[in-house]
């Protein structure tokens, strides 16, 4: 994706959804091109910040061409701090969409089950409105019962809630709902943090399940140049002759039997 170039964009809206959790609607010609799993890098207006930030693609309304990106604020003095702060009407620095997606035919007339935990919970809602299966099974996580997006998910698919303290569904992490809720599935889609995503893939390959995850990783330049974000694979790359895959580049969404975590 390195043919992509920088677009100043509108934003539209922006609301806050939870505790430091924040929902923002851009105007952008990114949003016809857009695949659940990808996502955007933004620039913030801070001279001191060159780097852009990138945030995964939440929803897409192409006829609109307006993209959501759902994030949070990760500490003061943050680019997601001065984002959270704008307002609809103020303009941002965007470049997008960015790496690869989920492949949505894998699943089409399986039963799937598509998995998300903390931020990682957000592109699964594209994910969701655009795959076409035998059967949808959503399983969500989250901190506590700030359950953001639960209305959304209800939209699309049989959902399922995990919390860490018990508040709002099963008590634990995605894959105590799962087995609570004894649910097989014949593919899984999973986003999340890399300790979420270990268990997972651990989970998938010992059931002989396909599998694919979206990895979560700091991120430089976003188009693969710089080598700043790389995960270990079982295959060697063609990039760098080592074992290595860029997350921004070859990912963030990879076959689970392909890296290591």
């Amino acid at each position: 994706m390195a043919d992509r170039k920088k677009e100043k964009v509108n934003i539209l809206l922006q609301e806050c959804l939870a505790d430091d959790i924040f929902s923002m609607w851009i105007e952008t010609g990114a949003a016809a091109l857009a695949r659940p799993g990808q996502f955007i890098s933004i620039y913030t207006h801070d001279a001191g910040k060159l780097l852009p930030r990138p945030i995964s693609i939440c929803e897409t309304e192409r006829e609109k061409k307006a993209l959501r990106v759902v994030y949070r604020v990760t500490g003061r003095n943050t680019g997601t701090e001065q984002f959270s702060k704008m307002k609809a009407g103020d303009a941002l620095d965007i470049i997008g969409p960015l790496g690869n997606g989920f492949p949505l035919e894998r699943g089409e007339g399986k039963r799937v089950c598509l998995m998300g935990g903390g931020i990682g919970v957000p592109p699964i809602l594209e994910l969701a409105k655009q795959i076409r299966c035998s059967e949808k099974q959503i399983v969500v996580g989250y901190r506590d019962g700030n359950t953001f997006l639960k209305e959304e998910f209800d939209r699309n698919g049989k959902l399922y809630i995990s919390t860490e303290d018990g508040s709002v569904g099963t008590k634990g992490n995605v894959l105590d709902a799962v087995r609570e809720n004894d649910l097989e599935a014949d593919i899984i889609y999973a986003c999340g943090p890399t300790p979420m995503l270990r268990a997972v893939k651990e989970f998938a390959e010992k059931r002989h399940i396909e599998c694919y995850i979206s990895l979560e990783e700091r991120m430089a330049c976003g188009i693969g140049a710089c080598l700043g974000c790389v995960c270990q694979s079982t295959e060697t790359d063609s990039h760098s002759n080592v074992k290595n895959k860029r997350i921004c580049k070859d990912g963030p969404v990879f076959l689970s039997t392909e890296v290591e975590i």
